[in-house]
């Protein structure tokens, strides 16, 4: 079984999927996409391509452990993906995942201006790695 973490966002979505074990991540890709109806297409034909059984879409609480405005997008984005699959979706708790992406692209000598083509990508990595390591 495969699994999917999504960070979701207004102009990029990030994506990455599980290897089959559910023991690491194996890739990451950003999608680029306004239209949330688009968006939902968009993943839900790169979950059938890649054989996912489970979407882990991130759920930005916050610090206080309270839902904003944010959250209230993202979960109607889960309702809008749940009424174009029956693949589960599962919302996780994301608190400080673009702020440690930022983190990491930063230690790894990326500068800030790029930081923006590939942060979501790492954020919906640390999404799913979370995920994975409670299973």
């Amino acid at each position: 079984m495969r699994i999917m973490g999504i960070d979701y966002g207004d102009a990029r979505t990030g994506l990455a999927v599980s290897d089959a074990m559910n023991i690491l991540v194996g890739e990451a890709w950003t999608v680029n996409q306004w239209d949330a109806n688009v968006l939902a297409d968009e993943i839900v034909k790169q979950a059938e391509s890649r054989g996912i059984e489970r979407f882990v879409l991130g759920l930005p609480k916050n610090m206080d452990g309270t839902e904003g405005a944010r959250a209230e997008k993202c979960r109607e984005f889960a309702a809008l993906l749940g009424s174009k699959t029956d693949i589960p979706i599962i919302m996780w708790d994301e608190r400080r995942s673009s702020i440690e992406a930022h983190a990491i692209l930063h230690a790894n000598g990326k500068k800030e201006k790029k930081h923006r083509k590939t942060v979501d990508a790492v954020a919906a990595s640390l999404i799913l790695e979370g995920y994975l390591g409670t299973l």
